[in-house]
């Protein structure tokens, strides 16, 4: 089978005196029988270049499976009377939510377990299933969470009751996927978010439980159409904390989850380029800002005096702040030092760190714990150190380890290395990459390896365990992260660096993290792949087109590809909101420079490497059409006789499929192809020495 042809429609976007050609446009329109025919033509060709590697694929995909354990069980978090948790079973796709009622955790083992959400029971009824959040009323007697099954944004809002286990009448259509559900502390009211018809989270309603959805009241509406909209509740339980968001600024809102009809209460109105935080402490608010200090700095003032603020510890440059957990003995404070995460404790107006005993790590506080813990559950993990969890006495400072996640099967980290080495960019920066491999991978000299990156909206890549990338260890494949500007490992400015008219740094510092394992003699570009998602997989799409010869095999997920057109086009969801990440292109500067790396307006006439393209139909992140589109204009300009492929998931969206069991098949045959194409055999042990 020859790989299929889109055909070419002229169709050009004319703008700054530009005109832009664009022959594909017509895949965007998902109501054509054509469009999707091709689609489906694709699959069949993926299929057909898949079949040979159907051993391999099953192969890796039963070593991952035989990694899985027996049975997971989170540390249970206490609220009230009861503990909570999540299982999985081995032969489970999703897990089970449950809880137990227990004076304090020595008596948990003689608890009886309740299931709160037993979400393989819900994925019965369909071959999709999402559920991202859950809430339970104060009383402990509600379960309010939301649930997808076509893969888009928009959620639907059930109820369920805790003591019939029946499902209450209350049932809330068009709620976003996340941050947008919360209870007042009567369990009378839930407020709410809804999506606009972009899938923009922007209005925020008060439903009283038991009443018709018709009836509700809209509380807040977030106009500004570069504006998101979120609700938290406040770690006290005493404010639903009201978030209206862009990428360079915030502006708060309170609610008094005691008096839930009560108007809500602004923190401080938004001005351009000043982003802030806020939390309950005490008979305090406290406010991470970054008014006058780049990297966020912390201050508190009385609830009635919103205005006269003083810094709880002295601004320090190096130390970039982002989130706060305030307890009633305690105050710990997460974000970043020397590129790693980290967590602060409060003692006598400085912030204390808490130390760890490995040089790569990643730890976190354990979410909704209740204000007046007296331990706090801590999460600790790193590239071999598989996920831990921690008790931290706040009276003591004493940590307690209470549980190391299980690994299936032999696990020996001393096996394995970690390490983190520096590639210096082209204007001198030096960019952190992280490493992971099998201590014998470099003996015969340079090994396979697997580059990934990300570098957008501040998010970091940071170090983690994964039991399902040991069967690739052991294989000799070596697994490298550029940590690229445009996230936030280095602090704020790092992001600030890699968006915007800065954003070809991410591209060109990946570029160098390539050519760095490559002097460094770690690989070589017949052994390297490059792997990346969503803007991810514009960085793997822009350096496919910039530098594309360091690598053997490219692969871009569900990859944002058509910078310039998706970023003037209104309707589609989440383009306004981008425009303080990426510019707008309807000032001409910002035009120019996006045109100067958008993957499908560069695409040239030459050798590409291997690539394997995914999507999703119903992706309303990334449209489906993007990484088409692309796809089709290489496979009409490219020189080389390289396997190009692009899957489609036809029923889900960003994400994939749902349920473990399918993201391992779909991870299983992504590495098919990786391994196949960079001559790696599926039995092949690398023995040897350390590099």
């Amino acid at each position: 089978m020859k790989p299929p042809i889109a055909k070419c429609l002229p169709h050009a976007h004319e703008i700054h005196g530009d005109i832009r050609e664009d022959d594909f446009y017509w895949l965007k329109d998902r109501t054509n029988s054509e469009v999707i025919q091709y689609l489906e033509d694709e699959n069949r060709y993926y299929d057909e270049v898949m079949h040979p590697l159907k051993e391999q694929t099953e192969q890796i995909y039963q070593s991952m499976v035989d990694r899985v354990p027996d049975s997971e069980v989170d540390v249970p978090v206490q609220h009230g009377p009861y503990f909570y948790y999540s299982r999985l079973d081995k032969d489970k796709q999703y897990p089970i939510y449950a809880r137990k009622k227990a004076a304090g955790r020595e008596l948990l083992s003689e608890a009886l377990e309740e299931v709160v959400l037993d979400l393989n029971e819900l994925a019965a009824d369909g071959d999709y299933l999402s559920v991202t959040a859950q809430r339970m009323s104060t009383d402990h007697h509600r379960l309010a969470y939301l649930e997808n099954r076509d893969g888009t944004d928009r959620y639907t809002v059930y109820v369920k009751d805790m003591e019939t286990g029946e499902l209450l009448p209350d049932r809330i259509p068009d709620v976003y996927i996340y941050g947008s559900i919360e209870w007042s502390r009567c369990g009378d009211y839930l407020f709410y978010v809804t999506v606009d018809e972009h899938q923009r989270p922007c209005r925020l309603w008060r439903h009283h439980l038991g009443s018709n959805v018709e009836s509700d009241e809209l509380i807040f509406e977030e106009k500004d159409t570069t504006f998101t909209l979120f609700v938290n509740k406040s770690q006290m339980g005493k404010f639903i904390v009201v978030n209206s968001n862009s990428n360079t600024t915030s502006e708060i809102s309170l609610i008094d989850a005691d008096s839930p009809l009560s108007p809500i209460q602004l923190v401080d109105a938004r001005r351009d380029g000043i982003k802030y935080d806020v939390e309950h402490w005490g008979d305090d608010l406290l406010i991470l800002t970054n008014e006058g200090a780049l990297n966020f700095q912390l201050h508190r003032c009385l609830l009635d005096d919103l205005r006269s603020r003083v810094n709880v510890v002295e601004y320090h440059k190096d130390r970039f702040l982002q989130a706060m957990y305030p307890f009633k003995d305690a105050l710990l404070v997460a974000g970043r030092e020397n590129g790693l995460t980290q967590v602060w404790k409060l003692q006598d107006s400085e912030l204390v760190q808490l130390t760890w005993d490995e040089p790569l790590y990643t730890v976190s506080i354990l979410s909704d714990q209740n204000y007046g813990a007296t331990e706090v559950l801590l999460s600790f993990e790193s590239l071999l150190t598989p996920k831990t969890t921690y008790s931290l006495n706040l009276q003591t400072g004493e940590k307690l380890r209470l549980q190391v996640a299980p690994v299936s099967g032999d696990y020996d980290r001393s096996r394995f290395h970690q390490k983190q080495v520096w590639a210096t960019a082209e204007d001198g920066v030096k960019v952190p990459l992280t490493l992971v491999y099998l201590k014998d991978a470099f003996d015969q000299g340079t090994a396979p390896l697997i580059l990934s990156g990300y570098g957008s909206y501040g998010a970091n890549s940071d170090p983690y365990f994964s039991p399902y990338r040991l069967p690739l260890l052991e294989k000799g494949i070596v697994f490298v992260t550029a940590q690229v500007r445009g996230g936030s490992e280095m602090g704020r400015s790092w992001y600030e660096d890699g968006k915007m008219r800065n954003k070809r740094n991410t591209f060109t510092d990946f570029i160098a993290a390539a050519n760095y394992l490559i002097e460094e003699c770690y690989t070589t570009p017949s052994q390297m792949a490059a792997r990346g998602g969503s803007a991810g997989g514009l960085l793997a799409g822009a350096v496919a087109n910039m530098a594309g010869e360091l690598f053997q095999v490219i692969v871009p997920e569900v990859p944002f590809v058509d910078v310039v057109t998706t970023m003037l086009d209104t309707t589609i969801p989440l383009t306004t909101l981008e425009w303080d990440e990426w510019g707008d292109p309807r000032e001409q500067g910002d035009y120019f420079y996006m045109k100067s790396y958008s993957p499908y307006d560069n695409v040239e006439t030459k050798d590409y490497p291997h690539m394997y393209v995914t999507t999703g139909l119903n992706d309303p992140r990334v449209g489906y059409w993007e990484p088409a589109k692309w796809v089709a204009r290489l496979r009409e300009l490219k020189t080389d006789d390289h396997v190009l492929v692009l899957k489609t998931n036809m029923g889900a969206g960003h994400f994939g499929e749902s349920g473990r069991f399918n993201h391992l098949k779909e991870a299983a045959a992504c590495y098919a192809f990786v391994l196949d194409r960079l001559g790696v055999g599926v039995h092949l042990k690398v023995p040897g020495a350390v590099k």
